[in-house]
């Protein structure tokens, strides 16, 4: 399973970083100056969380912004109580 949102296919992409140098002209500098360009990814805020998808309880990765929004149908809390140990 890939680094994707469920419900709002957002992914990694890629771009670029760009390094400068100097001082800005409104500042009183000669401008600032591109002194490199390197590669870099922007990868999504992505969750793994259970949910409940056509009736049925399963795990699922989702973004944050996804989770926010109200996308997500959490399952019902469990009521879970033990057993009563019978006394003999």
């Amino acid at each position: 399973m890939s680094r994707e949102c469920y419900f709002t296919g957002k992914r990694t992409i890629s771009g670029r970083s760009i390094s400068r140098r100097g001082k800005a002209k409104h500042l009183g500098g000669v401008g600032r100056k591109v002194t490199g360009v390197t590669k870099r990814k922007f990868k999504p805020n992505i969750q793994k969380v259970r949910a409940v998808i056509d009736g049925k309880i399963c795990r699922i990765k989702v973004s944050a912004r996804a989770i926010r929004m109200g996308l997500i149908e959490k399952p019902p809390k469990r009521d879970y109580k033990p057993a009563e140990k019978a006394t003999g």
